[in-house]
């Protein structure tokens, strides 16, 4: 991929280059005392926050009745009084959690005089790709700084008005603390998301953070690391030992809490067994509630008279971020099993049960980032786990998995440390002796 030409993007990079630099090598104090400065900036610019994101929401309005924005990415739009204070109260839970870099993991005498540690250091320098979520914007910056990385944010033009005034807000703050203003920079425009794809040289990892459509565009078209999920296809499976008492709460929670999001739950199983004393009250609860029913046969013929549309089957790997729930009923635990591996995006997925042994198999053999028992999706998230934020969910197997937060966003070095060593020495008939010997960390 060329990246001969300059462009006003790929500044922006070299300069996120040159600050990454510059910010992993400062203090923990130094990151913590920025992150407060955005904090209390964020507060006082309330007032300009919230006005930017009227002019976002007014100009979504008529994309929505169009049909050209989803009521799901509009929800996401919207920026509350209430919305705004958990993001500033995000920044400052980030700003409490320990350093994820500098870190020593492992020492190692290698032989007399030459020690070798295992060390964490921030990435370089984050793209962030996402879609009309102004929180991804404070979020993402908190955990970029906090780990010594800088970010690129391209939002969707959406959210343009919010960005500018967000990241205008997160600049002032900057300008005062020993952080570099470049650590956090945004960048506007459909074209500018192909010029960052193209800057492996100066992009570490791309983080996308939206629909399907975009995950798989960005996959397919750069060469640099892409950490996220495509799909949140999340499942219960109600087992036929569930307590009655549990199923309602936990799946009205998982699929009605916030059901534009990838945790909710969108398919739920049921046990042959139990579904004829579940289903009708479970049907109920999800309606009172505004949710549109879909389901297979069997769950159908269970409640001739219920407005319940069938399910085909390539329906079932459906993500349909909406108050819409597909339900099917199935013979066993197998079953379940199977359906999930099939159907499901390796996101999250819960059992109920009171069953130990049903419960302990779900959890060893769902190959998913997320694996809950007894309750719910929702909880499949950075902040609820206790990382202050999250960058995204990841379904990948490497390097990091699930929501990831600080310990996602740092890698590792070898730093070795010796007086004058040769390999020399360590070779042939005379060679001195490797210790290979564990030290005790400070």
């Amino acid at each position: 991929m060329s990246t001969a030409v300059e462009t006003p993007v790929s500044e922006i990079a070299r300069s996120a280059k040159a600050a990454s630099r510059v910010l992993a090598a400062l203090p923990t104090a130094a990151r913590d005392e920025a992150l407060e400065a955005i904090a209390a900036a964020l507060e006082a610019n309330s007032t300009a926050i919230h006005a930017a994101n009227a002019a976002d929401v007014a100009a979504a309005e008529p994309l929505v009745l169009a049909g050209e924005l989803s009521q799901s990415l509009f929800q996401r739009l919207l920026l509350s009084p209430e919305k705004l204070r958990v993001m500033i109260e995000g920044v400052r839970a980030v700003r409490q959690l320990p350093d994820p870099s500098g870190r020593i993991l492992a020492r190692t005498l290698l032989a007399e005089g030459l020690t070798l540690e295992k060390i964490t250091v921030p990435l370089g320098v984050l793209a962030v790709i996402f879609e009309a979520r102004p929180d991804a914007i404070t979020q993402i910056t908190a955990l970029a700084i906090k780990s010594g990385n800088a970010v690129i944010l391209k939002g969707g033009r959406e959210v343009e008005h919010t960005m500018h005034a967000l990241l205008d807000t997160i600049h002032a703050a900057l300008a005062t603390t020993r952080v570099p203003t470049g650590a956090v920079s945004g960048v506007y425009g459909r074209e500018a998301v192909q010029t960052l794809l193209n800057l492996n040289h100066l992009i570490d990892l791309v983080i996308p953070r939206g629909s399907n459509a975009l995950v798989q565009h960005i996959q397919r078209n750069t060469i640099i690391p892409v950490l996220g999920h495509a799909d949140g296809v999340c499942h219960i499976f109600i087992d036929q030992s569930a307590d009655p008492a549990l199923i309602n709460p936990i799946v009205v929670d998982s699929k009605t809490q916030y059901p534009a999001v990838c945790n909710a739950v969108e398919t739920v199983l049921i046990h042959a067994a139990i579904a004829p004393a579940v289903l009708p009250s479970l049907v109920r609860a999800l309606e009172e509630k505004s949710v549109r029913i879909r389901g297979d046969a069997r769950t159908r013929a269970l409640l001739p008279d219920a407005p319940i549309d069938l399910v085909s089957s390539a329906e079932w790997h459906t993500e349909y971020s909406d108050l819409i729930l597909a339900i099917r009923i199935v013979d066993s635990l197998d079953d379940a099993l199977d359906h999930i591996e099939q159907y499901g995006s390796h996101h999250t997925d819960a059992i109920l049960t009171q069953d130990p042994a049903a419960a302990a198999r779900f959890l060893a053999e769902v190959d998913s980032a997320n694996v809950l028992h007894n309750c719910s999706t929702r909880f499949s998230d950075g902040f609820r786990y206790g990382f202050g934020a999250e960058v995204g969910i990841s379904t990948s197997k490497l390097h990091a998995r699930g929501p990831v937060g600080l310990d996602g966003i740092v890698t590792y070095k070898y730093r070795l440390t010796g007086a004058g060593h040769i390999v020399h020495d360590y070779t042939g008939p005379n060679a001195l002796p490797y210790l290979h010997q564990p030290l005790k960390l400070d």
